[in-house]
C-alpha cells in the first residue's frame, strides 16, 4: 500500500486542480462550527463528483458531547462517516505557540492518542477497501 498524506488549505478550490485524481480514501476535517460542517458538505459532494471511492469526516477540536453530535448529525445527513474524533486539547495550541511539535511537547495528550487512533482506523478502511476491490 502507497499512502501520500497531504495537508491542503480549507475550502474546495484546490480540488478542482486534480489533486485528488489517484485518490482512494479522502479524510475531510470538519470541526463543530458552521462553516466548517458546510465546507465538509461541499468537499464530499466535489469528491463523489470526482470519482473518490470512499470519504470520511475527522471531527476535530470536539470540546463537548454536544460537539460531537453537531458533527455527526451534519456528517448522517451527508453520507459521510465520521471515522474518528479529536478532542479540543490546549496541549495542541501550547505546542504551536512554542513552534514544537505535539508528539515532541506531549506525546501523552489526547490529541495525540486520537491521531494514533485515526491512523488505526484509516489501516483498517484501507484493508476493507483493498478487500472490496478484489472481490469485484
Amino acid at each position: 500500500m502507497t499512502a501520500v498524506v497531504t495537508d491542503m488549505e480549507a475550502g474546495i478550490e484546490h480540488l478542482k486542480r486534480g489533486t485528488l485524481e489517484h485518490a482512494e480514501i479522502l479524510l475531510i476535517v470538519v470541526e463543530p462550527y458552521f462553516k466548517s460542517l458546510e465546507a465538509a458538505g461541499r468537499i464530499a459532494e466535489l469528491a463523489r463528483g470526482l470519482g473518490v471511492p470512499t470519504l470520511y469526516a475527522v471531527a476535530n477540536k470536539v470540546q463537548s458531547e454536544r460537539d460531537e453530535a453537531a458533527i455527526r448529525a451534519y456528517c448522517a445527513e451527508h453520507d459521510l462517516p465520521v471515522l474518528a474524533v479529536v478532542p479540543f486539547d490546549p496541549e495542541v495550541s501550547e505546542a504551536e505557540r512554542e513552534g514544537i511539535a505535539i508528539l515532541d511537547s506531549a506525546p501523552e495528550a489526547a490529541a495525540v492518542g486520537a491521531i494514533e487512533e485515526v491512523a488505526r482506523a484509516l489501516r483498517a478502511a484501507d484493508r476493507y477497501c483493498m478487500e472490496a476491490r478484489v472481490a469485484d
